[in-house]
């Protein structure tokens, strides 16, 4: 007898230079639903926002982050360690939310264009984390 296992919600944590921003782009640009009550700053504390079903995505400024990270180094702007990929469903929807980000700050990476595993087009959020957003197209089997 097989069993199945419900997963847990995953939580995404990237560093933060300036929460009020994040909270901004984040909220603006990626149209993305935070959760939590609000500090005194407005922001809620933690600064976590609904991605899916499955995945919470956490903010937490750069001066905390070594409470996890014990002695990692933080990535500075201009150098990434991972992408995040938001799958769409459209290509139309790859144009706006990248459009979408790039109005609120975000900074272009590359431009939305077909690709060989699909549609997409990726952003550097104010504080370099990379987005690529994709939409695989018909026939793209993957």
């Amino acid at each position: 007898m097989a069993t199945t296992r419900t997963l847990a919600t995953v939580t995404v944590s990237l560093p933060v230079a300036d929460r009020m921003a994040a909270y901004t782009f984040y909220r603006d640009g990626l149209g993305l639903e935070a959760v939590g009550k609000l500090a005194e700053d407005g922001v809620p504390e933690p600064l976590r926002f609904v991605v899916n079903d499955g995945l919470r995505l956490m903010l937490i400024p750069t001066g905390g982050f070594d409470w996890i990270t014990g002695d990692h180094s933080v990535a500075g702007p201009e150098q990434s360690e991972c992408v995040l990929v938001v799958p769409v469903a459209e290509e139309r929807d790859v144009d706006e939310m990248t459009a979408r980000a790039v109005r609120a700050g975000a900074r272009e990476i590359s431009a939305p264009a077909r690709q060989p595993w699909g549609y997409t087009g990726a952003f550097a959020d104010p504080d370099g984390h990379i987005w690529l957003v994709q939409a695989e197209t018909a026939g793209d089997g993957r």
